[in-house]
């Protein structure tokens, strides 16, 4: 860590951006680029936060400490190294400690935590992230990520931390003779394949059919391999084809320029797979197997890959459908989804006379919702979704789950196929039947100190100016999040989002159109969010260059 600082030691804007603050939470924790300073992770700043943890665990009292902390990594630069880290920075503090011997997905963290009853977990990732990235990402007792009052307390103890080359840690071997560090694997790997083979909606159908189902599965070099193949397994499916170049974990994530399934150029290698043993669907996870990305065979016999909208969509309705034919759709049943989320799963649950609750963007907000709701028992929860590739199906783990939608995603694939059908057949029909609805998401990348800055500038001029037209489309409705008020254009009403307080804004336009802009929590990004629905494709598609055009060329001006 001398060397890298000797090497920039004249370079006074990048010694800026490594030292001009301390890294901070984000939606799920801390995330940054690798390397030496207080705004970047390295063995230090992982300390300084495993401390704060610790302190925050303390205070609960002596039955959180024997309860513990659950900590997993994925296959990142310096994962294993950094969990380890964690262990003996908190281990230290007489905590008790389950660490994974192998990487595992964070979803599998967040069924650990739950499975231990322990105070909470930390994941060493950062998720699909570019591989100069890591990360540390924090979970409360139920298995979700913490809320933002606790996170608060958390930054509190952090902050508290007056100098991180300080912190003192105890031996691997020492925290083991005590009986604090316990290596976990086996046993939770069991209890979660266990709690997986729950969520199949019909058993004879996979008994039947299954084996006819072609897949092929790339985990991207991630942790999603063994639980994912042996989920497949376990359901029926043996018919599973992985991309061996990209079946063993490789931090440097090299046979891709991003590990991300929503990026396309990720899916090169499953497609040509796909393509040698004419697979029905292709599926691939991030490196922690917290998000799916799915690709099926379009109406030109080429593969195409779904967003997250999409097979958002198709999962959801595929849910509905069986429960309702086994008697099993709970009257109080809830789907939840965030705020940049399509409208299709609404429509669809309407139908089934299912609930959708909007929250604010991060999976971390949909599973506080869950732990409610089971608390209050107002609702039985049945789904949950965002755009980014995340979903979840059963709520014995409270994150985003890459293993259980790759699951189900499979059993919906072998519905349609038993059907003479392809998956994209079975979402035309749902677009047939509720409207083209179609979404994208255009990110500008404004990294360090003045990438701050014009985020900061970019959503003031469109708060404080506050556009009556996008287009020919006139704006009904703004949603403002950081002041948490609703504003109706046409008759001035203002009410509550009955949400945190986030520096959000969404303008809702009359012809169900929308467009929501927020700054990311985990990159350097301004995102942008655009929502259509027309009669056809081709209308929607249309009407949704258009949006992005037009709120762009605001930007442009904006930084101009």
């Amino acid at each position: 860590m001398k060397d890298e600082i000797q090497l920039i030691e004249n370079n006074q804007k990048e010694i800026e951006d490594r030292f001009y603050k301390h890294l901070e939470f984000g939606t799920g924790g801390l995330r940054a680029e690798l390397g030496a300073g207080t705004n970047r992770l390295n063995l230090f700043t992982i300390r300084r936060a495993a401390e704060g943890m610790a302190q925050y665990i303390k205070k609960q009292g002596q039955q959180a400490m024997k309860n513990g902390i659950v900590i997993a990594y994925d296959t990142r630069h310096f994962s294993e190294e950094f969990a380890l880290e964690v262990a003996k920075t908190v281990g230290k503090h007489k905590i008790k400690v389950y660490l994974f011997q192998e990487c595992r997905p964070t979803p599998e963290l967040s069924f650990a935590i739950r499975y231990f009853k322990a105070t909470a977990g930390v994941v060493i990732t950062a998720s699909h992230n570019p591989p100069e990235y890591n990360g540390f990402k924090v979970y409360g007792h139920d298995g979700g990520q913490i809320p933002p009052a606790i996170a608060k307390e958390i930054i509190g103890f952090i902050d508290n931390v007056e100098d991180e080359l300080k912190i003192t840690v105890e031996t691997e071997q020492d925290l083991i003779n005590q009986g604090i560090l316990n290596y976990v694997l086996e046993e939770v790997d069991e209890a979660y394949q266990k709690s997986l083979l729950t969520l199949r909606q019909d058993p004879t159908l996979l008994e039947k059919h299954a084996d006819e189902l072609i897949i092929v599965y790339t985990p991207l070099h991630g942790a999603g391999n063994r639980p994912v193949r042996e989920g497949l397994k376990r359901y029926g499916f043996g018919n599973v084809n992985v991309v061996s170049k990209q079946e063993m974990p490789d931090p440097d994530f090299s046979t891709v320029s991003s590990p991300n399934p929503e990026e396309h150029n990720a899916f090169e290698m499953a497609i040509a797979k796909g393509e040698k043993v004419n697979a029905d669907i292709l599926m691939a996870t991030d490196p922690d197997a917290d998000r799916l990305g799915v690709a099926v065979k379009n109406r030109n016999g080429k593969f195409e890959i779904l967003t997250g909208n999409q097979l958002g969509a198709l999962l959801l309705n595929y849910l509905l459908v069986q429960k309702r034919e086994r008697g099993s759709l709970p009257k109080n049943g809830v789907v939840i989804k965030t705020i940049v989320t399509s409208e299709l799963g609404r429509v669809i649950a309407e139908k089934y006379g299912i609930q959708t609750i909007d929250t604010l963007t991060g999976f971390k907000f949909i599973g506080e919702k869950i732990d409610e709701f089971e608390k209050s028992g107002k609702y039985t929860f049945l789904f949950g979704y965002e755009e980014s590739y995340g979903y979840l199906i059963g709520d014995f783990v409270r994150d985003k789950d890459a293993v259980q939608a790759a699951l189900l995603t499979a059993e919906m694939a072998t519905y349609y196929k038993a059907q003479g059908k392809s998956v994209y057949q079975g979402l035309l029909e749902i677009y047939k039947e509720y409207g083209y609805y179609l979404e994208s998401l255009k990110s500008l990348t404004l990294k360090g100190k003045e990438g701050v800055d014009e985020i900061s500038r970019i959503l003031d001029h469109f708060r404080g100016n506050p556009p009556e037209h996008f287009g020919k489309r006139k704006v009904v409705l703004i949603e403002d999040y950081l002041h948490r008020e609703k504003y109706n254009v046409n008759n001035s009403d203002k009410v509550s989002t009955d949400l945190p307080k986030s520096n959000v804004i969404k303008y809702l336009l009359e012809d169900e159109s929308w467009v929501c802009i927020r700054p990311s929590g985990t990159e350097p990004k301004c995102k942008f969010y655009f929502g259509v629905k027309k009669d056809t494709q081709e209308q929607s598609n249309e009407a949704l260059k258009n949006l992005e055009m037009y709120v762009m060329d605001i930007v442009e001006s904006i930084n101009t």
